[in-house]
């Protein structure tokens, strides 16, 4: 393997062995907690503009089996581990990580202690980065400033070619039809509410209330999505005007935060996100605690909703306190931060689909 470097822009400079594309990656590093589902997290559109450092020592050992994608193409823009396995076993595996990931032009790292690099992380919170084989021999002090020209996370609005240019049916069902406004939506999402017998519309983020509404819905689902939920307030605007049409509504992840910020909310950034299928997030309704599967950078603040929007905090994380969940008082819109379909993580919260689903009958 060709020699590669990984630049931080506080400095730090973590030197491994290059595989996958050749081409330098320039985005933020998160590291993500996953023991498995390297593919899916490849492949979540949320990662759009980042790099992943996965802490688990060994990735790649089953391959690549396209069928479980997220998406149709990879959204990181790098993946940094410990060790990439040799060679792969699965009997529906079609590639092999490091091939996969040359032909969609990411590159990765490995032979990087990942553990160093985490604590690194957790201690400074996400940084801006460079992975690079350096064939064109800049100095260090070149790439660590090179890095730090780097635009920021939540200066970017990365929703922006993450879905859907136009509407489309995913989904034919007679249970009830329902909108997905689609800001980088995971294709589990589209596969949890399909399973559950519903007619799918997916339309593109830009779309408005009025082209949501025009649809007739029974149902709309904000989705998950890559960045900063105020880098798009069209879309807040948007999800606003929905809120106020009496229409049963369901936001993930982005569309969590999409939903705080039209109900008067506020949302910042956490030091280094939520990246990993262990989070545990407690119902402050039942005091039911369950694990959950979580990717995203930014938060709801807890005490910003104003009383006078019908929201409440419903779930919270067990570990920082920080905001899993929202509920409209007396109708049938909540919302969570994290993902409840998994893929990969917990499949523990697929119920939240079927209380969405009977939710339905509201309207």
């Amino acid at each position: 393997m060709t020699p590669a470097l990984l630049v931080l822009e506080d400095g730090s400079i973590f030197r491994g062995a290059g595989f996958g594309s050749a081409e330098d990656a320039h985005a933020e590093i998160v590291f993500n907690t996953c023991m498995t589902g390297y593919l899916e997290i490849a492949t979540d559109p949320s990662y759009r503009g980042q790099m992943v450092c996965m802490t688990y020592p060994l990735i790649g050992n089953y391959g690549v089996t396209v069928e479980q994608a997220e998406a149709r193409q990879p959204w990181i823009s790098a993946l940094i581990v410990r060790e990439i396995a040799p060679f792969h076993s699965h009997h529906r595996a079609r590639y092999a990580l490091s091939e996969y990931l040359a032909d969609a032009g990411i590159p990765g790292i490995c032979d990087v202690d990942t553990r160093a690099l985490t604590r690194r992380l957790r201690a400074r919170g996400a940084m801006r980065a460079i992975v690079t084989r350096n064939e064109r021999g800049r100095s260090e002090a070149d790439l660590v400033a090179a890095a730090n020209r780097i635009p920021a996370l939540g200066a970017q609005a990365l929703v922006a070619g993450a879905g859907v240019a136009e509407a489309f049916t995913y989904a034919h069902g007679s249970g009830g039809r329902v909108v997905v406004l689609d800001c980088g939506i995971k294709s589990n999402i589209l596969r949890s509410l399909s399973r559950r017998g519903l007619e799918v519309i997916v339309v593109p983020y830009t779309a408005t209330a009025a082209d949501v509404l025009a649809l007739s819905p029974r149902g709309i689902v904000l989705s998950n999505g890559p960045g900063d939920p105020e880098a798009v307030p069209a879309v807040t605007a948007s999800v606003k005007e929905l809120v106020a049409s009496d229409v049963p509504i369901l936001g993930i992840c982005l569309g969590h935060q999409m939903l705080g910020l039209a109900a008067g909310g506020t949302t910042s950034r956490l030091p280094f996100g939520h990246h990993g299928g262990n989070h545990a997030v407690r119902d402050l309704e039942t005091g039911v605690v369950k694990i959950t599967s979580q990717n995203h950078e930014f938060q709801v603040d807890r005490e910003s909703l104003p009383p006078s929007s019908g929201f409440v905090v419903s779930q919270v994380n067990v570990n920082d306190g920080t905001v899993e969940g929202l509920r409209h008082r007396s109708r049938a819109i909540r919302s969570v931060q994290y993902h409840p379909e998994g893929a990969p993580g917990p499949q523990d919260n697929q119920p939240l689909f079927d209380d969405f689903v009977a939710g339905l009958g509201a309207t």
